[in-house]
């Protein structure tokens, strides 16, 4: 048997009931695993036999694992049990394993056609990249692996989950998915809508907004943008650094359409579940409760509390991870309430990674609705590319994907027609105020462009932009043709691209009829 388990240090609060008499014979297991340095979230490996390797406990306690944020830890330790389990299997303890063990792991990982579960290229660095810290922190010399040499990185990292939807595609998808109708257009007999305008609300926002998962899922009630633009036609808000990627907090764009769909569910679905979580005397029995007193104003907000125990504390707003943003209150007409965003039925936070749930849900929904039960018996792996086609399939990352292309053939479009710039014009404006790549890159937060070419709008980082707007420019005069609009654009641009992106043309008029 060479099974690895990792267990995960709970959360304070989360640890549930423990026998009288302890276990394995401690009393105090919180207390006890505090006193070795372990911190909520951290791993501990368990080997095969049963025993806590004692070695990676010291690894995961160590400053090189440490300064690692709580979700690239977890991240990596997975990572890490499926290379403890692939070397167990071989009889090879860690500290042994040689540049062959590894390079017959990666095979395994990336090429064998025996494995269903074969990982792409941006995965597998980020696996090079546990093991290296890991090796590099064991003093393994040589190096079994080095994610810093050329040969031990893949060659193609773009992710090969990634997946871009058009407009009318995610229209039908969330008609479908997330409220429940059926081909007709109308909701499904029997559709249980407890949570449609919460989970439509989360969808459009980062749709309208590029947002991550984690950042849009983390934002509080007062974080959702109310200041709109000049033109009203969208809102600016600033999304905390903690919740962020980069670490760095940065200004994001919604639609006043979006930001309506989310206040709409603040005052219906979530405001309903605060009402039987109070009746419910749910907040009462959390272990962790910050009642906000005041959020301050400026270049560096702050929000200032009194906890359960009458102490108070206050920390930068940018600051707080998303973790700590749940343990924050505000006082309500009827008592306190969580100062969360996104809340479940229950009338508590929703974590971040629960959304994932949600569009798995929304994704089976749209399978038994446009599939077969013959098609629907492949796993969507195995399915044919037509097959494929039928449903559209998305995840909250696709969301921020499918904003981004969107974002980029709006922008060109607005350069081309409503400013009318001839070529050099243009290039003398992206050079003042940066062209619609820079300003994509900008409003996603990356640092640099290429990452916004390569792994988020790669269908069209090939093609010329003045060809993706070619017939979206003028009507053709000759046959009185209209001038394409911005579902043709994508429409073709579906076509043009071998599929990378999802457009479900055929299937929208059948539904629409």
């Amino acid at each position: 048997m060479s099974t690895w388990q990792v267990v995960r240090v709970p959360d304070l609060g989360r640890w549930g009931t423990f026998p009288e008499d302890g276990v394995l014979g401690v009393r105090d297991l919180p207390g006890a695993v505090a006193r070795i340095g372990l911190k909520p979230g951290d791993p501990v490996f368990v080997r095969p036999d049963g025993m806590v390797d004692v070695d990676l406990l010291d690894y995961v306690r160590s400053s090189t694992f440490r300064r690692m944020k709580r979700e690239s830890k977890r991240n990596y330790s997975t990572d890490m049990r499926l290379l403890l389990e692939f070397l167990s299997s071989r009889g090879v303890e860690w500290r042994r394993a040689t540049r062959q063990d590894l390079a017959d792991f990666r095979d395994w990982r990336c090429d064998a056609p025996e494995n269903p579960e074969r990982i792409g290229g941006t995965k597998w660095d980020r696996e090079a990249a546990a093991f290296t810290k890991l090796f590099r922190w064991g003093k393994v010399s040589p190096l079994p692996v080095d994610v810093t040499r050329r040969e031990d990185r893949a060659a193609d990292s773009v992710s090969s989950r990634v997946s871009w939807l058009t407009p009318r595609t995610w229209g039908l998808w969330s008609d479908i998915g997330l409220r429940g109708h059926i081909r007709a257009g109308l909701p499904a007999p029997g559709w249980d809508s407890r949570t449609e305008i919460r989970n439509a609300g989360f969808v459009q926002l980062l749709l309208s907004s590029a947002l991550r998962r984690q950042e849009g899922g983390s934002l509080l009630v007062f974080e959702l943008p109310t200041r709109r633009l000049r033109h009203g036609h969208y809102c600016h808000g600033r999304v905390a650094g903690a919740v962020t990627r980069s670490k760095n907090s940065r200004v994001f764009y919604a639609s006043v359409d979006a930001v309506g769909q989310v206040e709409a569910y603040v005052q219906s679905e979530r405001a309903w579940a605060i009402q039987r979580a109070q009746a419910a005397g749910r907040y009462e029995r959390l272990s962790q409760m910050r009642l906000i007193t005041r959020v301050t104003r400026g270049l560096k907000p702050k929000v200032e509390w009194v906890d359960r125990d009458g102490v108070v504390g206050e920390r930068e707003l940018s600051l707080l991870d998303w973790r700590e943003r749940q343990w924050l209150f505000l006082e309500g007409p009827e008592g306190p309430e969580p100062a969360w965003l996104w809340l479940t039925e229950q009338g508590l936070p929703m974590a971040p990674d629960r959304w994932n749930g949600v569009f798995r849900a929304a994704n089976l929904r749209c399978e038994e609705a446009l599939l077969s039960g013959v098609e629907r018996g492949v796993t969507r792996d195995l399915r044919l590319a037509e097959v494929r086609g039928k449903s559209p399939y998305a995840t909250p990352h696709s969301a921020r994907h499918s904003a981004a292309l969107y974002l980029l053939i709006v922008l060109n479009q607005l350069m081309e027609r409503h400013y009318g710039l001839t070529r050099a014009e243009r290039r003398d404006f992206a050079l003042l105020f940066g062209d619609p790549w820079w300003l994509v890159k900008t409003i996603l937060g990356h640092s640099d462009v290429e990452t916004t070419k390569r792994h988020y709008l790669s269908p069209v980082a090939h093609l010329q932009l003045e060809s993706i707007l070619a017939m979206a420019e003028t009507a053709d005069e000759e046959t009185g043709r209209p001038a394409e609009d911005l579902d043709g654009v994508f429409s073709r641009l579906a076509r043009e691209t071998g599929g990378m992106i999802q457009d479900i043309d055929a299937l929208v008029d059948g539904v629409a009829s």
